[in-house]
């Protein structure tokens, strides 16, 4: 038996067995040691149980882990449980089709789960019975901050960054996720000279703001740690000497570690007003969540309040899906309640709606989005003016509502 932590757990159920061979425990026996003989493994011991009035459960113990069936005559009914580590790990998938060749079950379902070293997932809520799985090549960082769970790990997406299993950006999607979330904005802003990032703790957000012409991005974030570690292990956003800089606060961006709500009172007691407020934060959840309250209305007012005349408000808004967009329903209402023009942009190439709010009175904000675009100093790679024109209709299930502009 090898050391390597590693193998594979399969689970099955097989119906439609006969009643009498689910009662025959030598027959049973037998199906599960040849099963297990021909799948490469090594039986230890088996024990075995008869119960009265029927019913059979029969345990191997095998030098790679264990084995085991437990018969329902009255219904046909069999579980099945085969685990098998190291590097014969995949053996325990071949014992359990063997054994459905013995016992020639009507129906079968199996569920193979790999476990140990290399077998680290992460499974992302989608919707009311729906999980994504994500499949963690390398753990670089698991920990708890002192707000949430937080990982950062090697993906088929590059390296990766969840909050409380939610993925928050990966290498190979960010870019797409931070224009999308970011140039609608700039494109629709009366000017860019101040933005306020609230959340968004890798960075992006605010070098790209630097890039689209902003001399002063303040950029609040209640999580240090976590600002930190994606600084370190990252390779888009901060690296830890642009951090440095920004909580040393020597450039234009100037990193502030506090709540929210807490930094918003400070502005506004200042008169500080921004061209564009940007609000990323995990997202908003259909339960109640602590941070809830940073996507409901009186902090959006609150941030209305602090922005100068043209100036944006923009929000990542939920997903455009049937499935998983109540958020978004209510962001929209919240926005056509406080702005006199609101655009949505529904990217084509990720799954999150953003929107933008200003109250400045605009006949068409989509021909003045398309046509600023093309003169922003920061040169957007994956959203041109077809895709503004695009990503500006918003989905038909808000659209029997208000309209946008």
């Amino acid at each position: 038996m090898t050391a390597e932590f590693t193998g594979w757990h399969v689970l099955a159920e097989f119906g439609g067995v006969d009643a009498a061979l689910c009662d025959d425990l030598e027959r049973l026996e037998t199906a599960l040691r040849k099963s297990l003989l021909g799948a490469g493994v090594t039986i230890c011991d088996v024990t075995h149980k008869k119960f009265d009035p029927q019913g059979v459960t029969v345990l191997a113990l095998l030098s790679e882990s264990h084995a085991s069936i437990h018969t329902y005559p009255e219904s046909g009914d069999i579980f099945v449980d085969v685990f098998t580590c190291g590097s014969i790990g995949a053996g325990a998938t071949k014992a359990v089709e063997l054994l459905q060749a013995e016992l020639s079950p009507g129906s079968v379902h199996m569920e193979v789960i790999q476990r140990g070293h290399a077998a680290r997932r992460i499974h992302e809520p989608v919707g009311e019975g729906l999980t994504r799985v994500w499949d963690l090549q390398d753990v670089i960082v698991d920990t708890r901050t002192p707000f949430q769970h937080m990982v950062i790990a090697k993906t088929a997406q590059g390296v990766s960054l969840f909050s409380d299993d939610d993925r928050q950006s990966t290498e190979y999607s960010q870019l797409t996720y931070h224009e999308a979330m970011l140039v609608p904005g700039y494109a629709l802003a009366a000017k860019l000279d101040k933005v306020l990032i609230i959340g968004s703790g890798e960075g992006v957000a605010s070098q790209m703001s630097v890039a689209a012409g902003a001399s002063l991005v303040d950029h609040v974030d209640i999580d240090q740690l976590e600002v930190e570690l994606c600084a370190k292990h990252l390779p888009y956003g901060y690296t830890e000497a642009d951090l440095a800089e920004a909580v040393a606060q020597t450039g234009p961006i100037k990193m502030h570690y506090a709540d929210g709500w807490d930094f918003l009172a400070r502005a506004e007691a200042a008169g500080t007003r921004y061209d564009m407020i940007v609000i990323d934060l995990p997202d908003e959840r259909v339960e109640d969540a602590q941070h809830n309250r940073l996507y409901e209305d009186e902090f959006l007012q609150r941030c209305k309040a602090l922005l100068a005349e043209g100036g944006v408000l923009a929000a990542q808004a939920g997903c455009q899906t049937m499935w998983r967009n109540e958020t978004l329903e209510r962001s929209w209402d919240r926005f056509h309640s406080l702005f006199d023009t609101v655009v949505p942009y529904v990217s084509d190439e990720h799954e999150w709606t953003f929107l933008f709010g200003t109250s400045a009175a605009l006949a068409d904000p989509v021909a003045k989005m398309t046509e600023t675009l093309a003169t922003l100093p920061y040169r957007a790679e994956t959203i041109d003016a077809r895709a503004l024109i695009r990503g500006a209709i918003e989905p038909h299930a808000l659209r029997a509502g208000v309209g946008v502009g």
